[in-house]
């Protein structure tokens, strides 16, 4: 009997990445009902990440933590054993601003530390930390002090919350912190390859997207750069701050890797081998992935060629489903995608795909099943 895998990222803004494989389960059985599709949910370590994990057996503790603004939000992190998975976009993310009002130079990720915080203290050793998808521009200083470091000014006063604070700092104690994760074990999950400060950090980068004009961003780079200066002090440890990946999240896999020690892995290969992925792929005919856009960026280690990847190491062919695709069929091929189906190919309204994607989906899953039937050719 035919066995179809689907192990798609989420369609950002539009589907969920269990969505994505009910859409195209359904679609393949229309037009192959024998087919036996399962699916398996993936994510790159941004949102998405904790609903993988639970969907994968781990057991989901929810608590209430500080969201980016310093309202409590309801949220959780997931465990199996002494691992837990955090989720940084569940907490301190873009979606949990109030009101959807950006915060650019306030924004914490102090709620993130709460999580963490939260799992350690329940006897959690290892700890898979998910970023991307964030508030904040603070430097990963509210996730430090929420684990009992403390972050004061010139006269020992507490900082306030977020980035633009940051140029004030004066000093930093370690202390508690380090008391508190003594045997602990940070293993980040991260996408992107970003410093902290520069023309290509945390600030340039993705300020914009968190409602910094150039103005405030040059403000929030600078304070970043101070934070930077006054870490690599206590840290008593090499300068982090032109590390890949220090500049995701916000600063937060600085914070992670300068005062955390934590190893920071390219979050697609880390939740594949969370999820057990490689493992679902025995006696499977085909793999079909996905995300919302097909680019160059989806080949610098997106959840699309994480998983074509692995699937070629065990000989199993793969498709993509998306709402866009910027890929010409070579480039596709070259990250081990024999095909790809976009929806933009049955709709050309671009909105609509984002507004109505499901029906559309269920038709790109029945091209796939006709393709595996051998009545289709070709590129979706």
């Amino acid at each position: 009997m035919t066995r179809v895998l689907v192990a798609s990222d989420k369609f950002k803004g539009s589907l969920s990445s269990a969505e994505v494989a009910d859409a195209v389960r359904l679609g393949i059985q229309r037009v192959r009902p024998e087919v036996v599709v399962d699916s398996v949910l993936v994510a790159d370590g941004g949102d998405g990440t904790l609903a993988a994990a639970v969907a994968a057996g781990f057991e989901l503790v929810r608590r209430t933590a500080t969201g980016p603004t310093g309202e409590p939000v309801e949220t959780g992190y997931a465990r199996r054993g002494e691992v837990a998975v955090v989720e940084l976009a569940d907490v301190s993310g873009l979606s949990r601003l109030p009101g959807g009002v950006l915060a650019p130079m306030t924004a914490t990720s102090r709620g993130t530390g709460d999580l963490i915080a939260a799992a350690v203290d329940a006897g959690c050793t290892q700890i898979i930390l998910g970023i991307g998808g964030s508030a904040c521009t603070d430097g990963g200083a509210g996730l430090v002090r929420a684990l009992g470091a403390r972050l004061s000014d010139a006269t020992g006063a507490d900082l306030p919350e977020g980035g633009a604070a940051l140029i004030a700092a004066a000093s930093l104690d370690l202390s508690p912190l380090r008391q508190r994760l003594a045997g602990v074990e940070i293993v980040v999950a991260c996408d992107v390859d970003n410093p902290l400060t520069g023309p290509t950090g945390a600030a340039a980068t993705y300020g914009p997207q968190k409602g910094a004009p150039p103005s405030l961003v040059k403000q929030l780079d600078a304070a970043l750069t101070h934070w930077a200066d006054l870490v690599a002090r206590p840290a008593a440890a090499a300068d982090l701050r032109d590390a890949a990946g220090a500049g995701a999240a916000g600063g937060v896999g600085f914070a992670a890797m300068a005062l955390l020690g934590a190893e920071v892995r390219p979050g697609i290969e880390l939740l594949l081998e969370l999820v057990g992925f490689r493992e679902q792929l025995l006696g499977c005919e085909l793999v079909v992935t996905g995300e919302g856009a097909l680019d160059e960026q989806t080949l610098r280690g997106k959840a699309v060629a994480g998983v074509a990847a692995v699937a070629r190491e065990v000989g199993v062919p793969v498709v993509a489903v998306c709402g866009l695709n910027r890929l010409d069929d070579g480039r596709a091929r070259e990250a081990g995608v024999a095909a790809v189906y976009a929806l933009t190919d049955l709709e050309a309204d671009v909105r609509k795909c984002i507004a109505e994607p499901a029906p559309l989906l269920r038709r790109l899953g029945e091209r796939i099943a006709l393709t595996m039937a051998g009545t289709e050719r070709g590129v979706g």
